[in-house]
């Protein structure tokens, strides 16, 4: 069996998109999504994306990491999808209901409200979200945020000197998050413009990560040292991001196309 597939890119976040919204694919196990996301020996990518129908929304939106699982939200991968769509729609996510509508060379994401509580980010055990008492090597005290996927985000004039390849899995990993966490280490510009490198759970190491840029804006916003808009600067470019107290993130950037073409299904399952 033949499918084709869209590479796309947000800020050099890499996806592969397969459009299944009226042909149907084989279900995507862990392993299957692992090899096509493989560098080496597979397509390569950052996380693949699946189109479905829904009941609930316009289309839905699966969001696989490269180590092949499954996560609740992709900002990256939802302006792309937005591109690719090509007019305003509503997406079904294992985060919510996401909002999209595509602009010049990329699209604006209505991202839903924050969530601040510890069972909704969720930590292992109650505590202030707002300032964690805890602390891994030269981090502390970061806040927690869910914008569809859990965040937790770093404030530090060192922040682009922190060793992220080998802290990042460990806070990853921690026991205190049971659904892992994306590893967000920022420092503040001017007030609203902040500088974010992202460790993202289940793919390391990223140019960009859009619900990392909404979270760390968020974070920075409610801490009161940043202001509405906020320019978020990661190393593959900059995403703007809207945020007022109790309402929804909106985020704005850059998506691209790269290429088209098919595989074999066969060569991945």
């Amino acid at each position: 069996m033949r499918v084709p597939f869209i590479k796309m890119h947000g800020l050099g976040n890499d996806f592969v998109v397969l459009d299944a919204r009226e042909n149907a694919v084989p279900d995507i196990s862990e392993e299957v999504a692992y090899r096509i996301a493989d560098r080496r020996e597979g397509i390569g990518c950052d996380q693949l994306i699946l189109l479905e129908p829904s009941s609930a929304a316009d289309f839905r939106m699966r969001i696989f990491n490269s180590d092949g699982g499954e996560v609740e939200a992709c900002g990256n991968a939802s302006r792309a999808v937005a591109l690719l769509h090509g007019k305003p729609a509503k997406v079904e996510t294992a985060g919510g209901i996401i909002e999209l509508e595509p602009a010049d060379g990329g699209a604006s994401v209505d991202m839903g409200e924050p969530k601040f509580e510890f069972q909704e980010i969720p930590l292992d055990y109650a505590m202030d979200t707002a300032s964690m008492p805890v602390s891994w090597g030269p981090l502390k005290n970061p806040m927690a945020v869910n914008v569809g996927n859990p965040h937790v985000v770093f404030f530090t004039p060192e922040a682009p000197d922190i060793d992220l390849q080998h802290i990042g899995p460990e806070i990853e990993e921690d026991p205190l998050f049971p659904e892992r966490v994306n590893v967000n280490v920022a420092h503040v510009i001017a007030d609203n413009h902040l500088s974010l490198r992202v460790w993202e759970r289940g793919a390391g190491l990223t140019r960009a990560c859009g619900t990392g840029a909404c979270a760390t804006a968020v974070a920075a916003i409610r801490k009161g040292i940043a202001k509405s808009p906020v320019t978020v600067t990661l190393p593959g470019g900059d995403l703007t991001i809207e945020w007022a107290q109790g309402g929804s993130i909106r985020m704005t950037g850059p998506a691209t196309e790269a290429f088209r073409g098919t595989f074999e299904w066969d060569d991945y399952s």
